[in-house]
């Protein structure tokens, strides 16, 4: 026997542990790997895309409609994109349930990426603008293919703590973005043009998903048995059950079914409250920090040290979710979660803090529970729906509740004005946790360590 042959004999032998040949458990664990690689850089770009705008908002409205231009214009920055992103988050749903995670992931990447680069070169706020709600179609089909993917090619006992170690790649873009904002000047202003410029580069990995990404094993057997009964329905034979399910459009599916409407509506409160909440603490807590600052007399870089602490504890709060739910169940870990940003949410804005310090500290915490709970999103939902549906019931548990956020980022202005200042209107809007607390143990089965639904 040449060692060639020896070689070839000695990967073909068979896995006592999974019963594979080694060649084939090779292989599934690199396509594995590429998999979880292209998604977690997609959506670590999409979290440094997403914060960009937030830091370099306001040096793009100076920039492009000058000095002392309403606030209004940068709410509709925010606005704009979170429409954006809920629109091209809902249709990606659909995409991927008929066309595949690997395509509608690639695409959504290119869209983006080439977007935000040519925002750079923007001459004027019309055409900024535009190329916003561009990217934002893209940026919201990103997150769905790449979560099915994960979901659908990790094992069911580890699941939790896969998809969430891929959700924190939102908060370390945060963090990146912070790190490069802070490096290109804060105060430049053509940084936001390079910030941009940076947002661009999501458009390399598109050849990388091209080359080595595989496609979900879960979907294309869910696409077989599809197209199977489509082309039976066609020829006229009578379907079972479960085939007219397979032929039902996806989002009709999802609300003409009763248990399946029953939980989607669930999730959506469930949804809601995540969002929103998170929104109201997010969005303020620079101003809120800011504020803080000047009085005790600090350096205005202060700022962003507090708020990279509300980011650092956010991508902490996204790990240990997905160990919590693996052990605790998910239903019970979403309590604890949703128990803890209503707590952290009334400590951080209910209470003065003389301690630049103590303050710091709150807010790295309360980063944990209201930005740390979104990999609930990733995880649970899609536990709950079939293959042929889980694409589109991610998406529209996801992206929905980003309509009342928009509407927020919108409006933030006046909600701040009529409700008294920063810290009533973080507790009024904040206090939706409840409602959390209330749909987290009820919105549908315990499915820790169980199989997904085929």
């Amino acid at each position: 026997m040449s060692p060639t042959d020896a070689l070839s004999t000695e990967d073909d032998a068979t896995d006592t542990r999974t019963g594979l040949p080694h060649t084939v458990k090779t292989r599934t664990a690199k396509v594995r790997r590429a998999n979880f690689a292209s998604a977690w850089l997609g959506w670590m770009l999409d979290g440094f895309e997403t914060y960009s705008i937030v830091l370099v908002g306001g040096l793009v409205v100076t920039d492009l409609v000058g000095q002392g231009a309403s606030p209004l214009y940068f709410g509709t920055i925010l606005a704009v994109q979170l429409i954006a992103w809920a629109v091209g988050g809902l249709a990606s749903g659909v995409l991927i349930d008929y066309f595949g995670r690997r395509r509608v992931l690639m695409v959504s990447i290119l869209t983006y990426a080439i977007a935000t680069g040519l925002a750079a070169l923007s001459p004027n706020f019309a055409i900024f603008l535009v190329l916003r709600i561009i990217a934002g179609l893209g940026m919201g089909a990103e997150w769905g293919p790449g979560s099915a993917l994960i979901a659908e090619t990790w094992s069911d006992h580890t699941r939790g703590r896969g998809v969430a170690l891929l959700q924190c790649a939102f908060g370390v873009g945060f963090l990146v973005a912070t790190g490069v904002f802070w490096m290109l000047g804060p105060t430049e202003p053509g940084t936001w043009r390079w910030m941009l410029a940076i947002g661009g580069l999501p458009a390399l990995i598109v050849l990388f998903v091209r080359r080595r990404v595989g496609e979900s094993p879960m979907w294309q057997d869910a696409d077989k048995r599809r197209r199977a009964a489509i082309a039976r329905a066609r020829s006229g034979e009578t379907l079972e059950a479960q085939e007219r399910a397979l032929t039902t459009f996806t989002l009709r599916r999802l609300f003409s079914d009763p248990t399946s409407r029953s939980r989607m509506l669930k999730l959506l409160a469930l949804s809601a409250a995540s969002l929103v909440g998170w929104w109201a603490v997010s969005t303020w807590v620079p101003v809120y920090a800011g504020a803080a600052v000047k009085a005790a007399g600090a350096a205005p870089t202060t700022t962003t040290l507090i708020v990279v602490a509300y980011n650092v504890g956010g991508v902490v709060g996204w790990l240990v979710w997905g160990v919590l739910a693996d052990t605790l169940g998910r239903r019970w870990a979403l309590f604890s979660y949703f128990a803890g940003a209503l707590v952290l949410t009334w400590v951080l804005f209910g209470i003065h803090y003389s301690s630049l310090g103590v303050l710091t500290l709150v807010i790295a915490i309360n980063g944990f529970f209201t930005l740390g709970q979104m990999g609930w999103m990733a995880t649970y939902p899609g536990e709950l729906f079939p293959t042929h549906l889980r694409g589109s019931a991610i998406t529209v548990v996801f992206n929905v509740s980003r309509v009342f956020a928009a509407a927020g980022a919108l409006l933030a202005g006046s909600i701040v004005g009529g409700l008294g200042g920063i810290a009533t209107a973080a507790l009024a809007i904040g206090s939706i946790y409840v409602l959390g607390l209330v749909f987290a143990l009820i919105a549908g089965p315990e499915t820790k360590g169980r199989p997904l639904p085929d």
